[in-house]
């Protein structure tokens, strides 16, 4: 009796042995992940290891249980496990996101339908823990990118500008700091200004606490409860519904409150907005820092065309990196958002540059 053959052709089961290790390695981030996450977050990740652990199962049994030769897993992935294992930060569940998105299996003869529904479910997954970590920073965030990339691309603008009309390094060197810190205090101030208003308007947006006390003594047949549910988007005849059912419990009851979501919105997210006085702090700190990095090649004694270019190479490095920063975190192409943020920012230099030289030329 001859030897079983194995399944599969040489190339597919390469192909499996990939998938396998790409597996294994994906439960390992969400499993260093779990470990540094508590409650809820960490039971989602746990199950979400749990998930790859079938997947990883599914083409075990195909190569009959043999997994030798299993490749390592592709760079992407191992860089996910090693930022996992040292930061655990939002930055890896971005990036897990995107992995995600790229499952072959719906495409693979060999893959099940519901190995393909999990991973485009576990990109969903990925995608809410990722909004939550999005929402904790985006104020401060926002302001801390904008800030950034503000003052690199205005007080590169200026120094190449003022720079190309042939004017004295000192002169360059001054309007420079000039332009960091003019930059700096009306970014704060603005940045200021702007998230206290618009806590301001949602607060403003909130129910009134003490319209719950009402309740119990509203008319069921003349029931002002529908109005504010109108008010809010339901169709007439819901809100009428909605209204006499809410009514119709609190009185039932004979409580002098509500169910929680008898007078219920959409709560802003605070924590989404952040404070003014963070946001104005981050912006102050970061165009600070971006509008510095232009002016350094002047501090360092550098002069001419030299300083020129080595302040926009300087500007250039730094673009990349927020707009990849931006990108990751967005759960985009960090690459596409780099050239986009280098693109923009290099475009509004090369316009004053060529204004100053124009500038320079008429004056000389």
């Amino acid at each position: 009796m001859t030897d079983e053959q194995p399944q599969g052709t040489p190339a597919d089961r390469d192909r499996w042995r990939r998938y396998l290790a790409a597996e294994r390695a994906e439960a390992a981030v969400y499993r260093e992940l779990a470990a540094r996450r508590e409650g809820e977050e960490r039971d989602i990740l746990l199950a979400l290891a749990a998930a790859e652990g079938r997947h990883e199962a599914h083409w075990l049994r195909l190569l009959d249980g043999d997994d030798g030769g299993v490749p390592r897993a592709d760079l992407r992935t191992r860089m996910l496990a090693s930022l996992a294992r040292r930061f655990g930060s939002i930055f890896v569940l971005a990036l897990a996101q995107r992995a995600e998105a790229r499952s072959p299996y719906a495409s693979d003869p060999h893959a099940t339908p519901a190995m393909a529904a999990d991973e485009r479910i576990h990109g969903e997954v990925v995608r809410g823990l990722a909004a939550r970590g999005r929402r904790s920073l985006a104020g401060t965030f926002r302001a801390a990118v904008f800030g950034a990339n503000d003052g690199l691309v205005s007080n590169l603008a200026l120094v190449l500008g003022i720079g190309a009309t042939g004017v004295a390094p000192g002169v360059v060197l001054f309007t420079g700091i000039a332009g960091l810190l003019a930059g700096a205090l009306s970014m704060g101030a603005g940045e200021y200004v702007s998230v206290r208003s618009q806590r301001e308007l949602l607060e403003a947006s909130a129910p009134d606490p003490t319209a719950r006390e009402a309740l119990p003594h509203l008319d069921v047949d003349a029931n002002e409860l529908a109005l504010v549910y109108r008010a809010r988007g339901m169709e007439a005849q819901e809100a009428v519904e909605h209204a006499a059912l809410v009514v119709a419990r609190v009185q039932a009851a004979e409580q002098v409150h509500a169910p929680t979501d008898a007078l219920a919105v959409t709560e802003h997210d605070d924590e989404a907005v952040g404070t003014g006085m963070s946001a104005a702090i981050s912006s102050f700190l970061f165009f600070a820092s971006g509008a510095l990095i232009p002016v350094l090649p002047y501090l360092f004694g550098m002069t001419g065309l030299a300083a020129i270019i080595t302040a926009t190479v300087l500007v250039s490095i730094a673009l990349l990196l927020t707009g990849a920063t931006v990108g990751l975190l967005s759960g985009a192409s960090p690459l596409k958002r780099a050239f986009r943020q280098l693109a923009i920012g290099l475009g509004a230099a090369a316009v004053t540059y060529l204004l100053g030289l124009a500038f320079g030329t008429s004056l000389a």
